[in-house]
């Protein structure tokens, strides 16, 4: 197998059919060709020349032999995982993971760091030493290594894989240039053909590649508040550029006139990662002592050390400082999806990015006030749920597409 281009977007018709037969190997192989022939609805000529194919080379193998209703017993057919691997990398809330994965999803190897709050550079530098560090683990997998995967924030150019990096400059947001495109230099430093796609995407795509939401395929996965992954008629959506799925509308020349005290700020702003949680609790404590001691002791930490896993933990132990501030936030929260829930019609809203860990008060606030807020008709069969993959999402989702490219560009 040989990855042609991992940052293409359209396939075609014959890579469509290798990644539906292949995708059905995946998921529920061992199988049958006359089960894939009726799977797909094509005969099962058309499905035996693609596994001839994929067997010859090595994608696929042929095992023991199914129970016959009568006559030849049919042969099983079952992908093999150690065809090829890839790395995922994720940038997430509160860390950064990498994995190297094995053509069923497998995690055969996993590194993760503290995510790094400084610039765009200091990120680009953490994610090249987590492709490192992988790539020490898995000496007897590199020669078999198909490509690197990479999920990001930010606007992603997908012609060179280069991205404007959201970065704060005092308290106004602004768009930086990265200087070298990031693609550029992973394929240099590992020599490796590398995809980079918007984190929120690549989550959204793993819960799907993985099949964790059943039979879902119009989808709306929300990383934080900030940025959203769609999935339409069981295909990404990413817009005509590119760069469907931000939330949010900002000019720094207005900002500060642009308020909406319910909002606080108003759900079409653009938010802070933790949705402003940490600034919030910070200002409540400054200003009480007693109930900066409380939730200090809760959280087993200082203020000038509050992040959103202390006020997750304070939370858990019922602190009512930490308890509030989620409340609201996931009011918020509920607001901005709910606009998006009626725009976009989902039957699946997943919460990810590291709010998964906040707990099931904070997604059932979300919950009551999407349906406060939306058209009951859009709601009434939704699902509001956590990401199964919690912070492995946006890794496994951008190893998860280079294997569908594996699949594909056979």
């Amino acid at each position: 197998m040989h990855l042609l281009d991992l940052q293409k977007e359209d396939f075609s018709e014959k890579e469509k059919r290798n990644i539906e037969i292949l995708g059905i190997l995946r998921k529920q192989g061992p199988i049958s060709r006359p089960d894939i022939s009726q799977e797909m609805g094509i005969n099962i000529v058309s499905v035996s020349n693609y596994i001839d194919d994929f067997i010859k080379s090595n994608l696929v193998y042929e095992k023991e032999l199914d129970v016959s209703e009568g006559g030849r017993r049919p042969v099983l057919l079952d992908l093999n995982p150690r065809a090829g691997y890839a790395i995922g990398v994720g940038l997430n809330l509160m860390n950064m993971v990498g994995l190297l994965v094995d053509l069923k999803g497998n995690i055969i190897t996993k590194t993760q760091i503290v995510r790094p709050q400084a610039s765009v550079k200091e990120v680009s530098e953490c994610l090249l030493e987590i492709v490192r560090e992988i790539l020490r683990r898995s000496k007897g997998y590199v020669e078999n290594i198909k490509g690197i995967g990479v999920g990001v924030a930010g606007l992603i150019n997908k012609k060179d894989g280069s991205i404007r990096w959201p970065q704060k400059m005092d308290h106004y947001y602004t768009y930086a240039s990265v200087d070298l495109p990031l693609k550029g230099l992973i394929e240099k430093e590992f020599n490796l053909p590398t995809l980079i796609e918007n984190d929120a995407s690549s989550a959204c795509f793993g819960e799907h590649w993985l099949d964790l939401g059943g039979a879902y395929k119009d989808v709306i996965y929300m990383f934080s508040g900030v940025g959203c992954g769609i999935m339409i008629n069981g295909e990404l959506y990413r817009g005509w550029q590119g760069y469907a799925g931000e939330v949010s509308v900002y000019n720094y020349k207005e900002q500060d006139l642009f308020n909406c005290p319910t909002g606080s700020p108003c759900f079409v702003k653009r938010w802070d990662m933790d949705l402003g949680i940490v600034d919030e609790i910070k200002a409540i404590l400054l200003k009480d002592k007693e109930k900066a001691a409380e939730f200090l002791r809760a959280s087993s930490t200082s203020i000038e050390s509050i992040d959103l896993k202390s006020i997750f933990s304070a939370s858990r132990l019922k602190n009512e400082v930490a308890l509030t501030v989620l409340e609201r936030a996931a009011k918020r929260l509920g607001i901005k999806i709910a606009y998006l829930v009626n725009l976009l019609n989902p039957q699946v809203v997943i919460i990810g990015g590291g709010f998964e860990e906040s707990g099931e008060e904070f997604l059932n606030k979300v919950r009551s006030t999407v349906m406060d807020w939306a058209f009951r008709e859009v709601t009434s069969d939704l699902k509001i749920v956590y990401s199964q993959l919690r912070e492995n999402a946006v890794a496994m989702g951008a190893a998860s597409l280079v294997l569908e490219r594996v699949f594909a560009q056979l």
